[in-house]
């Protein structure tokens, strides 16, 4: 039987990722930790897509953004010091990973038409779970930021990926919300 406990953390201290320790408390697995409450988040709004094939296409960019914030989560329980530890793309964010996620923001918003007015989260289950997913990213972000500003970070990329990770969650939602007239007078745009 494999043991999830090492009583390790017993002090109120954990592991980065490449060595050291740090308080439970600390802004770094504030923040990494809130990367990984976002990605149950996204867990939940994956298992409530459908087998429609819009909703597959969906599902499929969540599990990608999941993964990727796993990404970014390792980078954040990285000490600066053990920086050149990090691999691209597997525990280091990249601007490639941040381009990745521009053209697919635009491919999601190019599909709907936004209204006027903010968007009341809670269109429909799925949409509403998404959002929860951005606010929570959001939160990250604010979090991330502190430890830049703190030079606790390995690298800046981190930050502008998080950045487009709550961008992307929000266009996710507006595609989800697509035919919820009551609290989305968006609708997909017309192929003419």
């Amino acid at each position: 039987m494999v043991k999830i406990y090492t009583r390790k953390g017993d002090d109120g201290s954990t592991s980065l990722w490449y060595g050291g320790r740090v308080p439970k408390h600390h802004g770094r697995t504030s923040a990494y930790g809130t990367l990984d409450e976002a990605c149950s988040e996204l867990g939940v709004a994956r298992a409530l897509c459908s087998l429609d094939p819009d909703q597959a296409e969906l599902a499929a960019d969540i599990l990608r953004l999941q993964n990727d914030l796993f990404v970014a989560g390792a980078e954040l329980a990285t000490a600066p010091e053990a920086a050149e530890r990090l691999e691209d793309g597997i525990s280091r964010t990249t601007e490639a990973m941040v381009a990745e996620l521009e053209e697919r923001i635009d491919h999601y918003m190019d599909q709907v038409e936004l209204p006027p007015q903010f968007v009341i989260p809670g269109g429909n289950q799925l949409s509403a779970q998404l959002d929860v997913a951005r606010t929570t990213i959001r939160r990250a972000e604010r979090q991330i930021s502190a430890l830049a500003e703190a030079g606790e970070l390995a690298g800046e990329t981190v930050i502008h990926f998080v950045n487009r990770a709550s961008d992307y969650a929000y266009a996710l939602a507006r595609f989800a919300d697509v035919g919820e007239p009551a609290l989305f007078e968006g609708r997909r745009k017309s192929q003419s």
